[in-house]
């Protein structure tokens, strides 16, 4: 009987996932998918929030570096702890994965914007990146 219930619920996971890459973002009409498009979108801000990260990080100097990985790591905290207050109030509902996603999503895209300003920099320049 274990087995037959372990198999039902893999099954029903993996339905899950493919629901999730069928998921029509454009028309998105029902909660579970507005979950599923919220969170592709954090996604692909993630990832190209990674990609500046490590172009940045290619470019600064080593000193440049220690204090890149910890601003990053303490902006990770920041953005998660902003997204855990903000989210709070719909935690028991069907629209908070969609609440945080969007959170996420809107202050990644937000540090993105910041390290690509960096990019254009020179390393020390007050004047650049401030705008």
């Amino acid at each position: 009987m274990f087995r037959v219930a372990a198999f039902i619920f893999t099954c029903a996971l993996s339905s899950q996932n493919v629901f999730a890459q069928e998921a029509d973002c454009a028309n998105a009409q029902d909660q579970a998918s507005l979950n599923i498009c919220a969170q592709q979108s954090y996604r692909a801000s993630d990832a190209a929030l990674n990609k500046s990260y490590a172009a940045l990080s290619q470019k600064v100097s080593k000193e440049g570096l220690a204090k890149l990985k910890t601003a990053q790591r303490a902006w990770i905290n920041y953005r998660d702890a902003q997204c855990e207050f903000e989210s709070y109030g719909t935690a028991d509902g069907s629209v908070h994965p969609m609440i945080v996603s969007a959170c996420l999503d809107q202050l990644t895209q937000a540090q993105t914007e910041r390290l690509n300003l960096q990019l254009n920099c020179v390393e020390g320049d007050l004047s650049c990146g401030n705008q």
